[in-house]
């Protein structure tokens, strides 16, 4: 007799709740990285926009490393590559508090603020330069002058690629399973192991992700909508 699927078996008992932990898991992942992101990705796009060429210069390269280098292997320099600088009593200290889970946050938040700044710099390029000028000249300072006329503009305009970067932030989440995150591809894969419910697993894994990313998807098509009548 051949395989019978059976998704009951993986949606009931300790099998749903650990694919419910997982989800829950990353969606913090998800929120946590991305609000972290996206405030350092405005403090970049700030500091780059001055003309300290020291400062821009840090900023570029923080940018082409984070856009140049996979994911996968920046999360193992801060998991693993840290582990072996720290000292032992720091490393304990964080692997009792899920050091992996805080790892993951700052990895994935340092990697979307880096592609986040850039999309933020993009939407800089088309204001015209005549606007921070104008807000000067009446007495505001560079940071009031990018506080309320220059950044409320560019977020506007990098709004559709700021939405794409939060779609794929929420996709790279299951990277963090490699390190040991117990997010939904990691519990997945458990309810997997533990069940022989190949199919059942990751079947239900792919319908989460796939809901959530739809609802995502949906929720940047009406932003757009609402924005771009404001941006015109």
């Amino acid at each position: 007799m051949g395989y019978q699927l059976d998704f009951g078996k993986v949606l009931q008992g300790q099998y749903l709740d650990m694919i419910l932990q997982g989800l829950e898991t990353t969606l913090i992942l998800f929120v946590v990285s991305w609000v972290f992101g996206l405030v350092l990705a405005i403090v970049l796009t700030i500091v780059r926009a001055t003309e300290f060429k020291p400062a821009n210069f840090l900023v570029a390269a923080f940018v082409e490393y984070h856009r140049n280098v996979p994911i996968l292997i920046q999360l193992f320099v801060w998991y693993f590559g840290f582990a072996v600088i720290l000292p032992d009593s720091i490393n304990d200290f964080l692997n009792d508090i899920g050091a992996e889970m805080g790892y993951a946050i700052v990895a994935l938040a340092l990697n979307k603020a880096a592609y986040m700044s850039e999309d933020f710099r993009s939407g800089l390029r088309s204001i015209h330069p005549a606007q921070m000028e104008a807000a000067r000249s009446i007495g505001l300072t560079y940071l009031g002058a990018m506080r309320w006329v220059i950044l409320p503009q560019a977020w506007r305009l990098a709004l559709p690629a700021l939405l794409g970067q939060t779609l794929i932030l929420f996709k790279a989440t299951s990277l963090g399973a490699a390190i040991g995150v117990a997010e939904l591809s990691y519990q997945a894969r458990y309810v997997e192991e533990q069940s022989f419910r190949i199919f059942e697993a990751y079947g239900v894994a792919t319908v989460i992700y796939m809901a959530i990313s739809f609802a995502i998807m949906s929720v940047s098509s009406l932003l757009e909508k609402r924005f771009q009548l404001r941006v015109k």
